[in-house]
């Protein structure tokens, strides 16, 4: 069966390299399918452990290791994006100005930063390119990072759960196949569009 060997191959150290690299850029670059990489590999973990068919062996350290290691790329890919954001200059405040979406989405963040409440954050991490947009917007209108890094990381501590709990318990209920997969894609990609309904929805004060 395929991910029987792939199951054996998730627990090497190159997959949650691989996993790392693909959450970081995919702020510079939103169409990398970081989520599609996570689902995967905690499908591919679960069967190697077992944990599809029901026997739970050693499946929790590498479960762990691979939230781990997607939240902490995602942080990380996060504050590059802040920081280059914040040195970027006129050139790209006058890139925002021009795109009225980036101007409305950039103030609706401070308005919720500026409020001590950044669920907005949060809820930007599962919606389309919103990673991207929050973190560019937040480090181009000189956000704190006091006020800006806690809500990141409880957004990529949030994603990397959900995406990570997908792959796994999607292995456990229809075993690990391709289908399994699918429609743990198809939730992921379910709740990106639920975001991204909700943030259209919040009006910009």
């Amino acid at each position: 069966m395929v991910f029987e060997s792939v199951g054996s191959l998730a627990a090497g150290p190159w997959v949650y390299a691989v996993v790392a690299v693909s959450v970081l850029l995919d702020v510079f670059l939103p169409v990398l399918p970081s989520g599609v990489l996570v689902i995967t590999a905690a499908t591919a973990a679960a069967a190697g452990s077992g944990a599809a068919t029901g026997r739970v062996p050693h499946e929790v350290p590498d479960i762990l290791a691979l939230i781990l290691c997607a939240a902490t790329a995602s942080v990380l890919g996060d504050l590059v994006a802040y920081r280059l954001a914040w040195r970027g200059g006129e050139r790209l405040d006058r890139a925002i100005a021009r795109s009225r979406r980036l101007t409305s989405a950039q103030q609706r963040l401070g308005d919720a930063l500026a409020r001590g409440g950044g669920a907005l954050v949060v809820l930007a991490r599962f919606a389309p390119a919103g990673r991207s947009v929050v973190s560019f917007c937040a480090g181009a209108a000189h956000r704190r990072a006091r006020d800006f890094v806690p809500w990141s990381a409880l957004a990529g501590l949030s994603w990397a759960v959900y995406s990570v709990a997908l792959g796994y318990y999607g292995a456990q209920w229809l075993g690990a196949t391709w289908l399994a997969t699918g429609v743990s894609v198809a939730a992921l990609f379910g709740a990106g569009a639920a975001a991204g309904y909700v943030m259209r929805r919040q009006p910009a004060s």
